[in-house]
């Protein structure tokens, strides 16, 4: 099968609507959608619940854009890419829920081509999922890296260890020397077996998202707290920003690229 970028934004944009549907039910509240349009080029959908019972902020993004120059975040580790024309599209969740014995979140799952007249295109996908607990169980530990692991496994039997290491060596804070939470899967520029197979990649890691992280939320969301457990999450979730604005790539790409801040800065 050839690049066919109409199903990868298909299957992105009812991905998205799964996830709202299964957060909202867990909350029983809803999420409020608001769609935007890029200046450059391209646009969105931004769904955020604030304030639920269960979740305190939960967001589930979907974007499009696309742009005639690559921002240096990009062409920084692929300067053969430079003036071409390009596209960008994916879903990002995070997921803060209110309880402090209720881990946060987050799943991201894109596409990105690179275009030029007269040159096939560049193109890879990108995603993976991590959990960052406030307080840690070894059953949810057991049950997030279990997940991950089924999403990989149609794929061959090392592409769990690869993809877990690269998400332990991710999101790590070097300015602390400690990890944000306790890992699962991360991929980017991956093109590997053709388009077909990599697709197929990108939509299990985005299926089992919800597989992974909805027993653990169901578990945990109606735990006895106090002030002293709220006090130790707010705390712990500084460190979690703190990787967002220092480190991670897809922040980077979005502010360099004239995205909507609003979006880009959804899991604040």
């Amino acid at each position: 099968m050839s690049m066919n970028a109409q199903a990868v934004e298909q299957f992105l944009r009812e991905l998205q609507d799964r996830y709202v549907t299964a957060f909202a039910m867990v909350d029983g509240g809803h999420f409020h959608r608001d769609g935007w349009i890029r200046h450059e080029g391209g646009g969105g959908i931004s769904c955020v619940l604030e304030n639920g019972a269960v979740l305190e902020r939960a967001g589930v993004g979907f974007s499009l854009v696309h742009g005639k120059q690559l921002p240096p975040s990009a062409t920084a580790h692929r300067p053969e890419l430079a003036g071409r024309n390009w596209r960008a599209m994916g879903v990002s969740v995070v997921i803060h829920p209110r309880n402090p014995y209720a881990p946060t979140s987050h799943c991201n799952v894109r596409f990105f081509i690179a275009e030029k007249d007269g040159e096939p295109p560049v193109w890879w996908f990108g995603g993976g999922f991590d959990l960052t607990p406030y307080y840690g169980f070894e059953q949810d530990c057991r049950d997030w890296h279990g997940a991950a692991k089924n999403a990989c496994t149609p794929f061959g039997a090392a592409l769990y260890p690869k993809l877990k290491k690269n998400c332990d060596e991710y999101f790590f804070l070097k300015h602390r020397q400690e990890a944000r939470g306790i890992g699962g899967l991360f991929f980017d520029d991956w093109s590997e077996g053709g388009f077909t197979r990599s697709f197929a990649l990108m939509q299990s890691v985005g299926e089992h998202y919800l597989a992974a992280c909805l027993p653990i939320l169901e578990r945990r969301k109606d735990t006895a707290y106090g002030e002293r457990e709220r006090h130790w999450q707010l705390y712990r979730r500084g460190r979690y920003v703190e990787f967002n604005l220092v480190w991670d790539r897809g922040t980077l790409f979005g502010l360099q690229s004239g995205g909507r801040t609003e979006s880009i800065l959804m899991s604040m």
